[in-house]
């Protein structure tokens, strides 16, 4: 996605994107994760018009970036009048106050971004106040003369006029008081959903995980046979979404969860740990993969880092590599040489190459499928079910099929 400008009746909030190039972070990978800024700022419905980077052995401790790209950047806002400035690393609150003083203008960082958009996105009860208490305990130390995200979280519109430091410690205090309120809603939220949870003990469980975007909504859909929610937008899902399925006449759940993002804020992967719960307590993972990103071995190594964060990394897994039918890869298609004499033969193509050089390397059970076109959903099925047969014979020997209660907003579906 590039940079780009439209014309609209309806005011669109534009941005600037800001990144730093360095030892551990190259020109090529830096562009790499400004495009999924710019897709987050997408999602939040935030127009990029702009994108900078500078060669930094390590971000400015008092602005990010030095002061003669912090003045062309300046110049750029002034010229196009550019209402926000996102950064893709994590700003620290002195680096915030300082730059929103330079700029006098938003302000976010990639965090802060994230939690914008899980904010617009969660729909539950228990969802809402997981953000909203991931939210306020990140902008707490963060507050400014300049700060305008609590307005938008209350309705309002710009910057009240006459707020200070007095303002500011007001704002903090009724900061506290709402982390407070929130954490105690959420316990009790928790307690219920744990409830709900302990319900479903004697039943296979499998979770669908991955990267965010990589199409574990279609699946979901596909799967259960149930309309669940998806969109070509990062964290279309936020809620976790269980449903009960059977096959080969073997119940289990089916659950979806949130999707996995590069830097994902600790508050907030503390805030959900009760969503997530979904993938700890489940029997069998399902490991979605877009297989036609460019970065989609990072994107594996992403989520296998957080599932090992929580003590979730050792579940029986299946790799599904989605999107099979967008894959191509020129450089590896002409890894394999012809032979002598075999001009007339044609090469493998890319996708049996990808094939071939993952299933040989792992031990892990990999399929590879297109959801939206139902492509090896039947082998992704004879793989679930294999699995799925011996956690259900050898952990829940006892199980009568039937004897779960339903419970709300959730049925059951054959395939």
């Amino acid at each position: 996605m590039g940079e780009s400008t439209y014309s609209t009746d309806k005011k669109i909030e534009t941005a600037v994107l800001v990144a730093v190039i360095n030892q551990n972070q190259g020109a090529e990978k830096a562009q790499e994760y400004l495009e999924e800024l710019a897709f987050l700022a997408e999602t939040a419905g935030i127009l990029t018009v702009k994108r900078f980077t500078q060669r930094l052995e390590r971000p400015d401790t008092k602005t990010f970036i030095g002061k003669g790209k912090m003045e062309e950047v300046q110049n750029f806002i002034i010229e196009n009048e550019v209402g926000i400035i996102i950064f893709d690393d994590d700003l620290t609150p002195s680096q915030l106050r300082n730059i929103e003083n330079i700029l006098k203008i938003k302000v976010y960082d990639r965090s802060l971004l994230i939690l914008d958009i899980f904010l617009l996105r969660a729909q539950t009860a228990q969802a809402r106040t997981q953000v909203e208490l991931a939210r306020f305990e990140y902008l707490l130390p963060r507050l400014t003369n300049m700060w305008t995200h609590l307005e938008r979280q209350r309705g309002g519109t710009g910057t009240r006029g006459g707020s200070g430091e007095k303002e500011i410690e007001t704002d903090k205090r009724a900061i506290r008081n709402q982390i407070t309120l929130l954490k105690e809603k959420l316990e009790k939220i928790e307690k219920q959903a744990a409830t709900r949870r302990k319900s479903r003990a004697n039943i296979v469980r499998v979770a669908l995980v991955g990267y965010t975007n990589v199409g574990k909504s279609t699946l979901m859909t596909l799967l259960s046979k149930s309309d669940v929610f998806a969109e070509n937008k990062l964290f279309a899902t936020v809620d976790s979404t269980v449903r009960k399925v059977s096959m080969g006449k073997i119940p289990f759940l089916l659950s979806d969860t949130v999707g996995f993002i590069r830097k994902l804020p600790h508050s907030l992967i503390e805030s959900f740990k009760s969503t997530l719960d979904e993938v700890r307590e489940a029997d069998i993972l399902l490991h979605v993969v877009d297989v036609s990103h460019s970065s989609y071995e990072e994107h594996i190594e992403v989520v296998n880092k957080t599932l090992k964060e929580l003590a979730a990394g050792d579940k029986p897994t299946i790799m599904v590599f989605n999107k099979i039918d967008q894959y191509s890869n020129p450089d590896l298609e002409e890894q394999i040489p012809l032979l002598e004499g075999e001009e007339e033969i044609a090469k493998p193509n890319a996708l049996e190459q990808l094939k071939a050089s993952y299933i040989g390397k792992s031990e892990v059970d990999a399929v590879f499928i297109s959801a939206v076109n139902r492509i090896n959903i039947d082998e992704l099925r004879e793989k679930m079910l294999t699995k799925i047969k011996e956690k259900h014979y050898t952990i829940y020997p006892n199980y009568v099929p039937g004897d779960i209660d339903d419970w709300e907003e959730e049925g059951m579906n054959s395939i």
